[in-house]
């Protein structure tokens, strides 16, 4: 839903009626995950997607009806043995999509992303009252707003919806009407929103160039960081949301104890230089980074590998290291390079072998392996 949320947010200020369509469960192979999402103007102006293709043209009718109607629906697409839905998709998958009137809550919550707040959204899908379902909830780490039809079930979305935060997983939660725990008949549909991972490239060479485009390109917040300020400046980096002039190792220390680095934070070391690199390499391996990966050739990865021995790492540390730097793709251009490590980074995110998908058998998509990079 990011992708769509500034301008649905524009849309509603302006008083536009829209049909939002945001897909809350998936089985199968289906083509988006859950918390994807596109919607439709009173215009007809159609933005997002749900299913890559698949389901769009159904969606758009009935968020045309929803319009109209002002009542949310929550429809299934796909195919199976025994069932023929409204729409079959083609890679075999099922989904369920939620399509509501969007109101005044989208407001806050575009406010909060473009603050790069923490903050989730809990939206009723399913309920035997009819009048609560489409209810939301916006739930940050320290505080709420809105109510889904009380406080007992407000108290226990709320600590669940928080525990998706912390870990970045959007889905569906199931309670009792009155949000009863083990109760059912009732689906609350959790979409998390974070700040951006972050993607640290260090070294401001020509490669670091491509790093920052694709990098962007794949939602990171992108920074440069190099210790020369002749080479570290925002007009040979016009795509990076930062270019730092400072030390490789001691940004990254005061950026570790500021607490803006975490888990899905990605660090790219394009330096060539041991006095750069090496110093580096000991602040991000001891850190709990999603991505180590360091440039250069088979023999400069040997002889980094002992400065770091050297500098007390053992070998269970130093399997942490992605060195050489992506997978074989054979690269040579810049470009082909940036594409080649962000390969590597996505592999290890969702376990992935760097393998043709035409020489493999079983399903395409993988479940997340460790938190989001």
């Amino acid at each position: 839903m990011r992708d769509v949320l500034e301008e649905l947010a524009t849309r509603v200020a302006a008083g536009e009626r829209v049909g939002l369509g945001t897909v809350v469960a998936t089985f199968h192979s289906a083509p988006r995950a859950p918390g994807a999402a596109m919607f439709v103007a009173e215009d007809g102006t159609v933005r997002g997607s749900v299913s890559g293709g698949c389901v769009e043209g159904a969606v758009y009718e009935l968020a045309q009806q929803v319009i109209s109607e002002s009542a949310p629906v929550l429809q299934r697409y796909g195919v199976s043995d025994d069932d023929a839905f409204a729409v079959g998709l083609t890679c075999g998958g099922i989904l369920d999509v939620f399509v509501e009137p969007a109101g005044d809550w989208v407001l806050e919550l575009a406010e909060s992303v473009r603050d790069g707040e923490p903050v989730a959204l809990a939206t009723v899908v399913e309920h035997p009252d009819p009048a609560r379902i489409g209810a939301h909830l916006l739930i940050w780490p320290e505080r709420r707003s809105g109510t889904l039809g009380g406080d007992r079930f407000d108290d226990a979305v709320t600590d669940d919806a928080r525990g998706r935060l912390a870990s970045g997983r959007s889905g569906s939660l199931h309670y009792g009407p009155d949000g009863q725990r083990r109760g059912e008949g009732c689906t609350v549909f959790v979409a998390t929103f974070e700040p951006p991972p972050r993607m640290l490239v260090f070294g401001a060479i020509d490669f670091a160039a491509a790093m920052v485009r694709i990098g962007s390109f794949l939602g990171y917040h992108v920074t440069v960081c190099d210790a020369r300020p002749i080479f570290a400046t925002t007009s040979r980096f016009p795509d990076a949301d930062q270019v730092i002039v400072d030390w490789p190792h001691r940004y990254l220390n005061a950026e570790l104890e500021a607490g803006r680095i975490d888990e899905r934070t990605v660090v790219t070391v394009l330096t060539h230089d041991p006095k750069f690199d090496v110093p580096l390499l000991e602040v991000a391996l001891r850190a709990e980074l999603g991505y180590v990966g360091a440039m250069g050739s088979r023999r400069t990865h040997e002889e980094r590998l002992d400065r770091l021995r050297a500098a007390g790492f053992g070998e269970h540390e130093l399997e942490r290291l992605s060195s050489p730097i992506g997978l074989d793709l054979g690269a040579r251009t810049p470009e082909e390079t940036a594409i080649s490590i962000a390969a590597e980074i996505v592999a290890l995110r969702w376990g992935g072998r760097g393998i043709r998908l035409s020489t493999l058998d079983g399903p395409i998509h993988r479940e997340r392996l460790t938190t989001e990079i």
